[in-house]
């Protein structure tokens, strides 16, 4: 049996910080422009980065994780933009399908395909998705969000009462800031949940080392014209802060 080792991966080296500072016996390892924290977490070998923007980066980083330290699972933490109007800023979107929403190979094949996969969409394992689901749910819980995250701090980025939603996220290199790209995709893709730039190129990686994985973002801007935010601010005092509770959470979990 594989030795559990679990890889976290975080597209800005803010959402990473503070779960970094979670492990014990850190070691440092500088491979491709990237810094690797190998430690323990909760007494399981852990191995934490920065992977940096965009889908060729993410897979980059996951594959070196995959082959270079042995992580026997992935978990990826950020922030993403809301594509269904249901989401606010603060809620949490659980990936259970990942899509490339800027893949396409037609007339070789259909909009969306991955090349020689011949699937469109990436899916999540039951197992991680019921741990994370039990993890967020955990935090969003109102006397524990609170003992994490005070009132003014969610009052600034007009946080009320934040949710979790399990769904679709499509991948690709572009920022969306702008109504008519939004609803351009939703045409296409009218179950996506959100966007961002990494976690669909994580799980084709991941779906072809047969490892599993965890994708999970907080929902911080509209996508839209509205879209740009304070981000340093939102990731220290919103996100990074979500991240490091529900990743305790999921060790919690962990055998």
């Amino acid at each position: 049996m594989k030795e559990k080792i679990i890889g976290i991966m975080g597209a800005m080296s803010q959402e990473i910080d503070g779960i970094m500072n979670l492990l014990t016996d850190k070691e440092e390892h500088q491979l491709g422009m990237r810094t690797y924290f190998a430690g323990k977490l909760n007494g399981i070998k852990t191995v934490v980065v920065f992977s940096r923007w965009g889908k060729v980066a993410a897979a980059t980083t996951v594959s070196t994780l995959i082959l270079k330290f042995n992580v026997s699972e992935i978990i990826f933490t950020g922030v993403a933009g809301a594509i269904n109007p249901k989401l606010h800023i603060g809620d949490i979107v659980i990936g259970k399908r990942l899509i490339q929403h800027d893949l396409d190979g037609r007339p070789l094949m259909e909009e969306f395909e991955i090349p020689l996969l011949g699937v469109k969409h990436i899916s999540v394992q039951k197992e991680q998705l019921e741990i994370a689901t039990n993890a967020v749910k955990s935090l969003i819980d109102d006397e524990n969000l609170f003992s994490v995250i005070t009132k003014p701090e969610l009052q600034q980025f007009g946080i009320k009462k934040p949710k979790l939603v399990i769904g679709d996220i499509a991948s690709g290199d572009k920022f969306f800031a702008s109504t008519k790209d939004k609803n351009d995709l939703l045409k296409k893709l009218p179950q996506t949940l959100c966007v961002e730039m990494e976690g669909a190129a994580v799980a084709q990686v991941c779906h072809e080392y047969h490892i599993p994985f965890t994708i999970l973002r907080t929902i911080s801007d509209t996508a839209d014209e509205k879209s740009h935010i304070d981000f340093p601010a939102f990731i220290e005092k919103i996100s990074n802060k979500y991240s490091v509770e529900i990743i305790k959470n999921i060790f919690n979990q962990i055998h």
